[in-house]
């Protein structure tokens, strides 16, 4: 398993265990839906709980060191808190907004990282379309795979990966 995938699947055992919805964004998206793309580190958006922010993200910085002397206020005054992980690689963790990121979040669909490690990783229109989030155009080739599909069909991916559905959830 390359270095970050490993750093996903820290950060998915890690937010999984305290209930703290995320969805990984960035390069790391892209890859998943067949697109190459070199990256080094790990994107996410995470939903921290409204009036927990700070003590949350103490408990992230007590789990994986900052690269940021003062990581705690720029995390506050930037939404993004940039990590080392250890075993892994670098990653930035975006403190999601309430509406769209929410909707992002929800979106997330499974991917697979291989060994039966499965994280996070959404669908909308063109308009909305930011691959390097992780967010795709209905327009696009991954997406064109999924059209027709129902929940828990299989669908197979550009790539030659299988992809099942597990949610379709309607636009807000």
């Amino acid at each position: 398993m390359n270095r970050q995938f490993e750093t996903a699947w820290l950060l998915h055992t890690f937010l999984s265990a305290r209930r703290i919805p995320y969805a990984i964004i960035g390069g790391l998206a892209v890859q998943r839906w067949g697109q190459p793309r070199l990256t080094r580190d790990v994107d996410l958006t995470m939903l921290l709980e409204p009036g927990r922010e700070e003590a949350t993200l103490r408990e992230i910085v007590a789990a994986f060191p900052p690269r940021l002397d003062d990581a705690m206020a720029f995390a506050l005054a930037h939404r993004v808190l940039p990590v080392d992980v250890p075993g892994g690689s670098e990653a930035d963790l975006s403190l999601g907004l309430p509406g769209y990121e929410e909707h992002v979040v929800a979106r997330a669909v499974p991917y697979d990282l291989g060994s039966g490690r499965e994280v996070a990783a959404t669908i909308l229109g063109p308009w909305d379309s930011r691959p390097e989030d992780g967010i795709y155009s209905y327009e696009s080739e991954f997406a064109r795979h999924l059209l027709g599909k129902k929940t828990g069909e299989v669908a197979r991916l550009p790539d030659g990966e299988a992809a099942e559905v597990a949610s379709i959830d309607p636009w807000r």
